[in-house]
């Protein structure tokens, strides 16, 4: 879910790991003009890209928690944001900055691989926000980049900074399902997004969203950090997917539920359970903590990811059978949470 300091959920700890993957073409990070153009007004982006923007607050149920993050609005009642941000979700409101209004908001769909969810609101009147083009970006472009910084919600963060580097490569690790994911092609600036920030814009000298924030390294609290955003061509084109019937990396709908977390078995013999939910299909399956699953309904399961994409195939309501250690448990998948 969110990026709040107020939780560990899901996706907090983002394992985050800068692996200096560049494309072919693109300018090295430190290649920057010879002329710097000036930076970007900070205040002036709050002015006009904030009433474009909404606070997400989140309910962690199932891990006694509460987190905090940010989206970018795409239509009245529409708003994009992080995967990550909603992950794990029992409860999830979305605060207009423009109106003040604050409405209950429900998971369309998501794309787990790309970090994108899209969310509908309860209530209308958002102001969409002015999307960019994000093919033009260059490095040493002047951003700012806007958010929750600190999940502390009311008038925007924001700090500016400029473009060092395309088409980088993170990879992050799910703290609770143990399932791992590798973000290729953002966008690296030197703002310092901070816990909160994620889902938010990223913006350039004209105000147009060129990025959505979703990665902040670790090193951001030593001042100028280092901060991702997914390009903003993209993120569009994945809400379409989600907006549009879905794709084969887009889920629709309802999540289904197994209800463990897990990490990889060892030698790639499963997904061993390291948490099982006591309100759980799992649990009341038999389920138990220690106990490597490595099958459902036949399909291999070699390693957490594994697990978390089988499921990603199914809805509740669907009965699987799950290879467990020695043995093969039937089980109900329930609704769960989102991401």
């Amino acid at each position: 879910m969110s990026e709040s300091h107020r939780r560990r959920p899901r996706w907090s700890s983002w394992l985050l790991s800068l692996m200096a993957v560049l494309g072919l073409g693109t300018a090295p990070a430190h290649a920057l003009p010879l002329t710097p153009l000036a930076p970007q007004d900070s205040l002036e982006a709050v002015g006009q890209v904030g009433p474009t923007i909404v606070d997400i607050d989140a309910k962690l149920g199932y891990q006694s928690a509460v987190g905090a993050g940010t989206g970018i609005a795409i239509g009245p009642s529409t708003v994009l944001t992080n995967n990550h941000v909603v992950a794990g979700a029992t409860e999830l409101t979305a605060r207009s900055i423009s109106s003040g209004q604050t409405f209950p908001a429900t998971v369309i769909g998501y794309d787990r691989s790309h970090d994108i969810a899209v969310l509908q609101l309860a209530g209308g009147g958002l102001q969409p926000a002015n999307i960019g083009n994000s093919d033009t970006v260059s490095v040493g472009e002047p951003i700012v980049s806007l958010g929750n910084a600190g999940g502390v919600g009311g008038t925007p963060s924001a700090v500016d900074g400029r473009v060092v580097g395309l088409n980088q490569t993170v990879s992050a690790a799910d703290a609770l399902t143990g399932s791992t994911e590798t973000l290729n092609g953002l966008i690296q600036v030197d703002a310092a997004i901070r816990p909160g920030d994620s889902g938010g814009p990223t913006v350039n000298a004209a105000n147009q969203v060129i990025g959505m924030n979703t990665a902040a390294s670790d090193n951001f609290h030593l001042g100028r950090g280092q901060g991702f955003a997914i390009p903003i061509n993209e993120a569009m084109a994945i809400a379409g997917q989600i907006r549009g019937g879905g794709s084969p990396t887009v889920h629709i709908g309802p999540t289904a539920f197994l209800g463990v977390g897990v990490n990889d078995a060892a030698g790639g013999a499963g997904a061993v359970v390291k948490q099982v939910i006591p309100t759980g299909p799992a649990a009341g399956a038999g389920l138990t903590p220690g106990e490597v699953i490595n099958s459902i309904n036949g399909q291999p399961v070699n390693s957490a990811t594994a697990l978390t994409a089988i499921l990603d195939q199914h809805h509740p309501g669907d009965n699987v059978s799950v290879g467990v250690g020695g043995r093969t448990v039937n089980v109900t998948l329930a609704d769960g949470p989102p991401g």
